[in-house]
């Protein structure tokens, strides 16, 4: 491909217009195409076909689309239709992360990976940045392509590219609901998988999916039913809820949390037939009136409330006592309905080889082993200065943007209006802001301040500045991480109950929440991992393993 010439040829959408088509040289070729208005409430279609004129004909006749009065025709000498499907579907990720329109496509409930094709980087890269630009000069989109591919709902948008097996993992579940939406008993769909394998991409996308066919009268068994998808953390119900502004069948109702959706049901003002979990591993395992929850624990009540639960689970992120699950509790509440399980296992958000993931995952096991030499492009840094990590962060952020720091819950902190701050080696920074209908991260004043595991769970970063404050230390007699959980300042994850659904060792489980606080935090950035110890004796340790020893 010598050179990139992007065509884009506009028009009135009406049937002189599509008539004239006859003639024009892209009639019978691979093509993307925009139908959109301008109206105070913008709406776009974005498609692609090899008939031009006979696809507009039928859009023309189509009672929702026939009101678009704009059109957009996107050609290229080399087009086929692999790269046509594949521009199809950036274009509606990217217009759904820009916000300038709602979007009237279905989801693709069948699609299949779009797989590799020749020269698919030339097209995902350089001829899609081409497209993009004069698609911004003719003011039809916004934001720069950089800016929006670093937005929350750009990453976990219902249109993103699946992998394999989150294709087969989406089509399990689609075809698990259609076959258990009429049963007498509930039924239960168990989605595991570590940080970062995928799995909120795969809800929104099914859950987007199942929403569609809810409003298909074409559905035999999905139509018409009424589905949630709950999670119980604001940060992320956030995202969902500025991604269901521009999708014609996601409502900002369809988000809960779990207590508010399980007091909804019992006072009669919804029901759900199939409900989606999020994040199920924040689900309460017990009774907690601080949040309102009266109940045994959330997932008793989500099942018994709904006909199909779809459920998102990593038990290696529970971070309080009251979410504390094991799989005897799973299996006594799942008892008597029928139960299955798929695990994803590849690694989507950090962009290094196994030996980082490995590396990672070593340190929350408490042991510290030399820092991979060779990590290819992703970085991996130790500081002995928290105020120096700091500037490495601005600077990453200021080239590759979505840069934060990032701190163990060490640190007081009261829902008081007062301002609270990390103090550190060379550095202070406002510590856990969360008062704003936006995402932490994308704020951009938050590039002075530090998140906490509350802001930044589930999210990705493309760098992670992370203290590792007072409570975790290192023992040199035993040579592995020693956590000190009274230098945790989250009272209320460590906030016991005479009312246990499940027994457990406090002082452990104490422990086993700040390391997998860590497991979290270590693992938001995409880019590059930066860590800072507040405790000296782990500073000494992590500076030897810097320089190839293991400890």
């Amino acid at each position: 491909m010598k050179e990139i010439n992007v065509e884009i040829s506009s028009f009135q959408f009406n049937r002189n217009s599509i008539s004239g088509l006859s003639s024009a040289a892209f009639n019978n070729y691979p093509v993307v195409y925009i139908l959109h208005n301008n109206q105070k409430k913008a709406s776009a279609y974005i498609g692609e076909t090899v008939q031009i004129r006979n696809r507009l004909y039928s859009h023309s006749k189509d009672p929702v689309k026939n009101k678009l009065d704009k059109a957009v025709v996107i050609s290229h000498e080399h087009f086929n239709q692999s790269a046509t499907y594949n521009i199809e579907t950036n274009l509606i990720n990217f217009f759904i992360a820009d916000q300038k329109y709602q979007i009237l496509n279905k989801s693709q409930i069948t699609s299949s990976v779009t797989h590799n094709y020749y020269e698919k980087p030339k097209y995902d890269h350089d001829i899609f940045k081409e497209l993009w630009q004069k698609l911004r000069k003719d003011k039809l989109v916004d934001g720069t392509l950089e800016y929006l591919q670093n937005k929350d709902i750009f990453k976990i948008s219902p249109y993103k590219e699946l992998s394999e097996s989150q294709i087969e993992l989406k089509e399990n579940i689609l075809e698990f609901c259609k076959n258990n939406i009429n049963n007498d008993k509930p039924s239960v769909y168990f989605i595991k998988g570590e940080a970062g394998t995928g799995k909120s991409v795969v809800l929104s996308s099914t859950f987007n999916a199942i929403q569609d066919l809810a409003n298909d009268k074409g559905s035999e068994e999905l139509y018409d039913t009424k589905n949630h998808l709950l999670v119980n953390h604001q940060e992320m119900i956030k995202t969902y809820e500025t991604i269901s502004e521009s999708l014609p069948n996601l409502k900002k109702y369809n988000f809960l949390k779990p207590t508010t959706f399980i007091n909804r049901v019992k006072d009669g003002k919804i029901s759900s037939d199939i409900t989606f979990v999020d994040e199920a591993h924040l689900l309460l395992s017990r009774e907690d009136a601080y949040n309102n929850y009266t109940g045994d624990n959330h997932l008793n009540d989500i099942i018994s409330s709904s006909k199909v639960t779809i459920i998102v689970f990593d038990e290696k992120q529970f971070l309080k006592l009251k979410s504390y699950w094991t799989e005897d509790l799973v299996k006594q509440v799942t008892k008597g309905v029928e139960v299955k399980t798929f695990e994803l296992t590849d690694q989507f958000r950090i962009q290094a080889d196994d030996s980082v993931v490995d590396w990672i995952d070593n340190f929350v096991s408490k042991k510290i082993t030399a820092i991979p030499a060779n990590t290819d492009d992703y970085e991996l840094k130790i500081f002995d200065d928290a105020g120096e990590m700091f500037e490495e962060i601005e600077r990453k952020d200021e080239t590759h943007t979505l840069s934060r720091i990032v701190a163990t819950f060490d640190y007081e902190h009261k829902k008081d209006g007062t301002d609270y701050y990390v103090e550190e080696i060379g550095f202070k920074g406002l510590w856990n802001s969360t008062n704003d209908k936006r995402t932490w991260a994308e704020r951009p004043e938050t590039i002075k301040e530090v998140g906490s595991i509350y802001t930044i769970q589930g999210f990705d970063l493309n760098y992670v500045g992370v203290i590792l404050g007072p409570s975790v230390s290192y023992d040199e007699k035993k040579q592995e991480l020693k956590i000190l959980p009274q230098n945790y300042q989250d009272t209320e994850a460590f906030r016991d109950s005479k009312n246990k659904t499940v027994e457990y060792n406090v002082e452990e489980s104490k422990e086993q929440i700040i390391l997998n606080s860590v497991n979290v935090l270590m693992k938001r950035g995409v880019k590059g991992l930066y860590i800072y110890a507040s405790d000296e004796k782990l500073r000494k340790a992590l500076n030897k393993a810097k320089g190839g020893e293991s400890q």
